[in-house]
């Protein structure tokens, strides 16, 4: 592969850092007063899924996340903390892109309705699925550095 300035590896690794970036600013700007002692987040989750479309969305909230709207606030915040931290390490990162994906698809079947959201979860999923696929693991990473996932 011929690439300009970095290797077709850094550039597949300046992706993974950068999507790792993104995932950090997500949970940066929360308000994480709002999120963990108001429920901000998930009443606002709550409210989408209310008024959602598919039946499915609907029930797997109430099921899922309703009972327990602290516990997800801090799963779903902590998860893009763990994420942005993982890709832009490079640690466990065939693990972090595959958990983004699944957070992503999350996002992107809960909010179908809202196209501001979607362009970044499709764009997010798109990254994930080419770092994954392009093994952006193996340049500028603790896993490459350790020899994991190779």
């Amino acid at each position: 592969m011929d690439a300009i300035w970095l290797t077709g590896a850094e550039w597949l690794a300046v992706l993974r850092i950068g999507l790792g970036l993104w995932w950090l600013e997500s949970w940066r700007h929360k308000d994480k007063k709002a999120w963990f002692e108001r429920g901000s987040g998930i009443a606002w989750a709550a409210d989408v899924a209310a008024k959602h479309r598919w039946t499915a969305v609907r029930s797997g909230f109430r099921t899922v996340v309703a009972p327990r709207p602290r516990m997800m606030a801090y799963i779903v915040a902590y998860a893009e903390l763990a994420l942005g931290l993982g890709l832009i390490t490079g640690f466990l990162t065939p693990i972090a892109l595959i958990g983004g994906l699944l957070l992503n698809a999350v996002y992107f079947v809960l909010m179908i309705h809202d196209w501001a959201e979607q362009g970044q979860n499709l764009m997010m999923a798109l990254i994930s699925t080419v770092a994954l696929f392009g093994m952006s693991w193996q340049t500028w990473s603790l896993d490459g550095a350790l020899g994991w996932f190779l």
